[in-house]
Formats: C-alpha cells, structure tokens, sequence
C-alpha cells in the first residue's frame, strides 16, 4: 500500500500512522500498527479464514459485517475464544448491491471524525486499519467495556421501545417509531433528560447534512458507566448512506421527525421550519434550536477539509462535499 501522508485516525497533515493523539484516544498512549497481521475476509487465505469465523459474533446488520479485535502484543489481533473483544472491525461489504462498498470503511470514517472535530458531537473513538494484503477497514473503540473488561449496561432504542422483528415486523427498526418518539425515550429513562435531549437534537441534524439514511432505532442507545444513570451513549455508525446506496431516503426512520409522520418524496420537502418545529416538539428552548440550526446551516471549515484529507476518491470527495454543502444550504 502506498505510504499514508494523514493519520488514519485524525486524518491530521504529517503522520504515515496513527498520530500520537489518535494513540492515546484508541491504544491507551500506546504504539500501534495501523496495519493488521491477517488479510481481509474477502481474500481466501488461511488465516483470513480465522477471522471469518469471528464475524457475526458481534452483529451482522444489513451489509456490513462485523468482527471482533483485541489489543495484544502492541498489535490488533484476533481475540481468543472467551476473550472480551475491546475493538469493533468493520471491513468493506462483500455485496455487490451498494455502490462503491470498497470505500465504505473511509465513509464511516470521514463522518465519525466530521462528527467529532467540526460538530463537537461525542463519538465512539475509531480509525482506519489495513489489513495484510492492503484493503481498507473501519475499527471503533467499544465504550460499552470497562477498563477490568466488564460490560456498562447499554439498550438501544429498539429494546427500550420493546420492540423486535416478532412484534413490530421485518423493518421494526425503521417502521415504528419516529425522531420524537426516541426523544420521548430519552425524557423517560435519562435523568438530565434535557441535557441528552440537546445532544441527541444535534445527532439528527448532522444525520441531516451528511446524508446518513441509516439512522434507525438500533443505532441509538443509553448506557450508564457505572454511575447509576443512564445517558445518551456516544454516536456511532455514521456514515454518508447517498454515497453507497441507489435510492437513499432522508431519515432512517418511516415516521421522519414527527409521531404522525411526514409526507417526503425528495429533499425540498424538509427545511430549516421542520427542525424548528422538532426542536419545539421535544421540549428544546426557541432560542437553543435556532443556535444549534444556524450552526448546522453553515459549512463547516474544518469537515471541508476532513474531506479533502479522507480516505474517499476524488470523486466521491466530490460528491461527499456537493451533497454536504447542499444540505447546510437546505436549513438557512
């Protein structure tokens, strides 16, 4: 693979692997390879085929498998059996049905790091990796293990709903429920509801300007590490849907914003006046949501340049920024 000129965590100018910011974030301070020991699941060599058997024991949702990872030896291995995995490996899709799967690892990426750096929205840490034979893959820090390597309890939304495919069918997690409906979630379980009600307001409009239609009820969740309250867990998941899928949608979620649903058929049919209302609905003060839509409103400097520094063709960096610009325009 050709030499890295940014982090593959950061994505910070001058670093061939991970920045020593990147180090203390996700290994702990410690120095780690950003290349793994094995080749990718989708090559047919032996010890590829140990890791298969490892994907699926985490989920396998949609088309993006994932696999489990350990920090041993200063290196991302393979855990061994009963071993507690502190790490989420997520490689290109296989399926032929998204376009452009192999840059499915740098989508992620790219929008987890948009997240963090320009928004200031609390992410699940995470990188870039290399397998041996040099295809890209997506790995996140697990926040639901503590540091003795026991699991904080966290729900998502869908089991907190007490829904599942038996009693809310195939697409539960996108038919039931909509965006207020998860800010209703929120109000009944999270102490410092109002505290988490701005955090999650804020993941729905970055969901918005960066086209992520997969936002759905699985995706969400609370965890509580180990203070006795429960919290609105760091985002996770978030990637550019538009860029991979041949119909993408505006939300995840059938309902849209509102408990009676939306009527949508392109993107004229949702503005700066459906987010006010959302913000007013789940309880926000006027004049925090209008802070929070002008701050979405405008381009953001900083994910500009994420995305000219990312790990995305030319031509999907094109086609990442048009889309994101174009957005932020949709909400002034």
């Amino acid at each position: 693979m050709e030499e890295l000129k940014y982090c593959p965590s950061t994505l910070k100018e001058g670093y061939s692997t991970y920045s020593p910011e990147a180090c203390r974030k996700l290994f702990g301070g410690k120095h780690v390879s950003h290349i793994l020991d094995f080749d990718s699941p989708n090559n047919n060599s032996a010890d590829s085929t140990d890791y298969v058997e490892h994907i699926g024991r985490i989920s396998l949702a949609g088309f993006q498998p994932k696999g489990a990872l350990v920090l041993r030896n200063g290196s991302l291995s393979i855990p061994k059996e009963g071993k507690q995995s502190q790490y989420i490996l997520k490689p290109a899709p296989a399926s032929h049905a998204l376009l452009e799967r192999k840059y499915c690892p740098a989508n992620e990426h790219l929008t987890m790091q948009m997240a963090a750096q320009a928004y200031g929205i609390e992410t699940a840490a995470n990188a870039l990796c290399f397998f041996r034979d040099g295809e890209t893959a997506y790995i996140t820090k697990r926040f639901d293990v503590a540091p003795d390597g026991s699991k904080y309890p966290q729900e998502d939304f869908a089991s907190l709903a007490g829904l599942t495919r038996v009693n809310g069918g195939s697409y539960y997690k996108y038919n039931a429920l909509s965006y207020e409906d998860c800010a209703d979630i929120i109000r009944r379980y999270v102490r410092a509801a109002q505290v988490d009600l701005l955090r999650f307001f804020r993941v729905v409009l970055f969901n918005y300007i960066t086209l992520n239609d997969d936002a759905h009820l699985k995706n969400f969740s609370l965890i509580d590490r180990g203070n006795g309250d429960y919290r609105l867990a760091p985002a996770y998941d978030l990637i550019n849907t538009s860029l991979h899928l041949y119909e993408p949608k505006i939300f995840a979620l059938k309902k849209g914003l509102f408990k009676e649903g939306m009527k949508m058929t392109d993107i004229h049919t949702v503005d700066r006046t459906d987010f006010v209302e959302f913000g007013r609905r789940i309880g926000l003060p006027e004049r925090m949501v209008k802070r929070e839509i002008d701050t979405f409103a405008e381009e953001s400097p900083i994910a500009l340049k994420l995305i000219e520094r990312s790990f995305l063709s030319e031509e999907l960096k094109r086609s990442y920024r048009q889309s994101y610009q174009y957005r932020c325009f949709t909400l002034k």
